[in-house]
C-alpha cells in the first residue's frame, strides 16, 4: 500500500461521492420509470441462444454501427472499445489515489496492460477528434439541433485519454505527473455523473435494450383487454417501450432513412422516441395525460409508410414500429383521430370488405372472367389475391400472369370464393376492430375452405397473415410468390436477353420478411438485374405502407416520385416490382420523373415472358390445360 496524504483522500471521498450519488440518483429515477411501466403483453424473453449472437453481434463487435456508416461507425466503435479497455484503467486509477493500486506498471502484466490501453488511448482520442468535427463543423442534418452536452462530453473524453497518454513521458511524483493525475481524476469524476443525464445513458441501457428486443422485426404487441386502446397515457406505456425510449443515442440514423423525412414531412422517426423520453420525464409512467399532443405529433405520426428503416438501421435496438402503431392506436381507438380519407377506408373495409370500396361482386366477376379455379382442398396452393388483386387493373394483370406460371410449372392452384382484405391497413393505422373483424372472418373463410398453403402477390398480405393473424389463431403456411418462382427457376424458360432490370425491393417483402435474393433470382431468368443505389435492407419505400396508400394526396414531396426518380436514373429499361402497391405507386411516378420512362413489370409478369406470355390469361386450372 502507498502512502498517500489524508487531503487526497478526504477530496476523492466527497468529490467521488458526491458525483457517484449525482449518477445514482438520476439512474435511480430512470430505472424505476422503466421498472413501474405496464408489462407488455405477449412479450417473453425467448430464443436465448440467439440473443446472446445477437448480443455479440451488435453490442461487442459493434457490427451494426459500423456497416450502417463505415467509417462514422468504426469512429464510434473505437471509442465504444477503448471505454472497456479502460474500465481497468479507470479502477486503477482510483484505487491509487487511495494508496491502493493494482497494476504495477514495473510488472509485466501492470506494463502489457499499461501498453495495450496507452494505443487504445490514441485510437480514442483520433475518433473523438473526428466525431466532434463531423457534428460542429460538417453537421449533417440529422444530428440537429447542436448538442453542446456532446461537445462537453467528447472534450471529457479526449481529456481522459489525452491525460492518461501523457504518464508516458511525464515522471511518477513529480508536480506535473499531480497535476496530470488530477486533471484525469476531474475528468472522471465530472463525466460520471453526466452519463444518465444526457444522451450517453445509452452507454448503460443500449446492451439490455439490444439483448431484450422483441423476438420478431417491427411486432405489433396484443392488445390486453377491452380496457386497453394503446398507447394513450403514461399509464399504457410497456417496459420494453420505456427501455428503448431512455436508450435513444440521437444518432439520427432512422431519420437519415425515414422516407417521410426525406421528402419534407414532419414525421421524424428520432423525435418519436426521444418525445415518448421526454413525455416520461415530465409526465411519467403512472400519469393518465395523453402522450400525442404533450410531446408527440399526431400529425407526423400518420405520415408513416410503416417501411421500417428506422428500426432496421437502429444501433441501440429501438423499435420505432411497435410504438408508432402503439400511438396510432391510441388515437384511432380513442377516437381522436379525425381524418376523412381514414374514415372512408375503415368503413369501406367494414361494409364491403376492402379498402377500396367495390362490391365483393367485383371480384367474382374477375374470377369468373379468367376462370380461376375455385379453392376446393383438391388443389396445392390456395392462392390468395388481396384487395389489389382482386380489384386493382395492374393487380388483376400479375395475378393472371402468376396464375398462368403455375399452371406452366404444373402446379395445381385455386382461390377462395369468398376473401376479404387481410386487415393490413387498419392494423398498421391502429384501428383493431376492423383489424380484428377482418381477420377472423378471413380466417373462418380458410378453415371451411380447409386451405393450409397459401401463396399471395402481395408481402402486405404474407406478413398480416403469417405474422398479425397468429394473434387471432390462425396457423396457415404462407409464401410471397417471389418465393415460389424462385424455388421452380430452373423451370422457367431462361431467355438470355441483353435487357436490364432494376428491381426495387419491396419493403415488406424484404426488411419484414428477410426476402432479398429470391425476386432477383426470377428476373435474372429473362434479363440482367441491375440495383439502384439503396437496394435490400437499405431500400427506399414506395410510400403506399402504413394506410397511406388511402389516406389521399400526400405533404411535401412524394415518396413514389423520390424513388421513381432513383430507378429511372439507373439507365436501366424495366422496373422489376414485387409488390402490387409498389406497382401502383410508380405507374404515375415513372411518367411524372422521365420523358422515356422505363416499362413497370412485377417479377411474376417476368417470369411470363418465359414462355412468351406478354399477356396472361390463365384459363382454369393446371388440370384444364391438359397439365397433369
Amino acid at each position: 500500500m502507498q502512502s498517500v496524504p489524508i487531503a487526497q483522500i478526504a477530496v476523492l471521498v466527497v468529490a467521488g461521492g458526491l458525483s457517484l450519488s449525482l449518477f445514482l440518483a438520476r439512474l435511480w429515477k430512470i430505472l424505476f420509470q422503466i421498472r413501474h411501466a405496464r408489462a407488455e403483453p405477449g412479450y417473453f424473453i425467448g430464443h436465448i441462444g440467439a440473443r446472446i449472437g445477437t448480443f455479440v453481434w451488435e453490442v461487442a463487435l459493434q457490427a451494426k454501427v459500423i456497416r450502417g456508416r463505415p467509417a462514422v461507425g468504426l469512429a464510434h466503435a473505437l471509442v465504444f472499445w477503448g471505454f472497456c479497455a479502460f474500465a481497468v484503467v479507470t479502477l486503477n486509477h482510483f484505487a491509487g489515489g487511495f494508496g491502493i493500486p493494482f497494476l504495477d506498471r514495473d510488472s509485466l502484466a501492470g506494463s502489457t496492460y499499461y501498453w495495450f490501453a496507452f494505443f487504445w488511448a490514441l485510437l480514442v482520442a483520433v475518433a473523438i477528434a473526428g466525431l466532434t468535427f463531423r457534428r460542429f463543423v460538417l453537421r449533417p442534418k440529422w444530428l440537429e439541433p447542436i448538442s453542446y452536452e456532446s461537445g462537453l462530453i467528447a472534450f471529457l473524453i479526449f481529456t481522459l485519454m489525452a491525460t492518461f497518454a501523457a504518464t508516458a513521458w511525464i515522471d511518477e511524483g513529480t508536480a506535473m505527473w499531480r497535476v496530470n493525475w488530477w486533471l484525469h481524476t476531474a475528468a472522471l469524476l465530472v463525466f460520471l455523473p453526466l452519463i444518465p443525464n444526457t444522451k450517453h445513458l445509452h452507454l448503460l441501457l443500449s446492451p439490455f435494450t439490444i439483448f431484450l428486443k422483441r423476438s420478431k422485426f417491427a411486432q405489433i404487441p396484443p392488445l390486453s383487454g377491452d380496457e386497453d386502446f394503446g398507447l394513450v397515457s403514461g399509464k399504457d406505456v410497456t417496459q420494453p417501450v420505456a427501455l428503448q425510449a431512455f436508450s435513444c443515442v440521437e444518432c439520427g440514423r432512422c431519420m437519415e432513412h425515414c422516407p417521410a423525412n426525406n421528402t419534407g414531412k414532419e414525421l421524424n422517426p428520432k423525435l418519436i422516441a426521444l418525445g415518448m423520453r421526454s413525455y416520461l420525464n415530465e409526465y411519467g409512467v403512472g400519469s393518465e395525460s395523453p402522450i400525442v399532443g404533450a410531446t408527440i405529433s399526431q400529425q407526423a405520426l400518420f405520415q408513416c409508410t410503416t417501411c421500417g428503416a428506422c428500426e432496421y438501421v437502429c444501433p441501440v435496438g429501438i423499435e420505432h414500429m411497435p410504438m408508432i402503431i402503439g400511438l396510432r392506436r391510441g388515437e384511432v381507438n380513442t377516437g381522436r383521430w379525425e381524418d376523412e380519407h381514414g374514415t372512408k377506408l375503415f368503413l369501406n373495409l367494414e361494409r364491403n370488405g376492402n379498402a377500396m370500396g367495390f362490391s365483393a361482386s367485383e371480384r367474382e366477376k374477375f374470377i369468373a372472367r379468367q376462370q380461376l379455379p375455385v379453392f376446393d382442398g383438391s388443389q396445392e396452393y390456395c392462392l390468395w389475391l388481396g384487395c389489389m388483386g382482386a380489384y386493382d387493373p395492374q393487380g388483376r394483370e400479375i395475378v393472371s400472369a402468376f396464375a398462368e406460371v403455375m399452371g406452366r410449372l404444373g402446379t395445381s392452384f385455386g382461390v377462395l370464393r369468398k376473401e376479404r382484405c387481410t386487415g393490413d391497413p387498419a392494423r398498421r393505422l391502429g384501428n383493431d376492430l376492423v383489424f380484428g373483424q377482418l381477420a377472423e372472418a378471413n380466417i373462418a373463410s380458410l378453415k371451411q375452405s380447409g386451405a393450409k398453403k397459401l401463396v399471395s402477390i402481395c408481402p402486405h398480405c404474407v406478413r398480416t397473415i403469417a405474422e398479425d393473424w397468429r394473434e387471432f389463431g390462425a396457423d396457415v403456411e404462407i409464401e410471397h410468390h417471389s418465393e415460389f418462382l424462385a424455388r421452380h427457376r430452373d423451370r422457367i424458360p431462361h431467355s438470355g436477353s441483353n435487357e436490364r432490370v432494376v428491381f426495387h425491393d419491396p419493403c415488406y417483402l424484404g426488411r419484414y420478411r428477410g426476402v432479398y435474393d429470391e425476386p432477383r433470382q426470377v428476373i435474372a431468368t429473362w434479363a440482367k438485374v441491375v440495383d439502384p443505389p439503396r437496394a435490400r435492407e437499405r431500400s427506399f419505400c414506395c410510400g403506399a405502407g402504413g394506410g397511406l396508400a388511402f389516406l389521399g394526396e400526400e405533404k411535401g414531396q412524394r415518396v413514389s416520385q423520390t424513388r421513381a426518380r432513383e430507378l429511372a436514373a439507373t439507365g436501366a429499361g424495366v422496373v422489376g416490382v414485387a409488390c402490387p402497391f409498389c406497382n401502383s405507386m410508380f405507374r404515375d411516378a415513372l411518367q411524372s420523373v422521365s420523358p422515356n420512362p422505363p416499362q413497370l413489370l412485377d417479377i411474376a409478369q417476368i417470369a411470363a415472358r418465359g414462355w412468351g406470355i406478354a399477356d396472361a390469361t390463365p384459363r382454369g386450372s393446371p388440370a384444364d390445360r391438359g397439365i397433369v
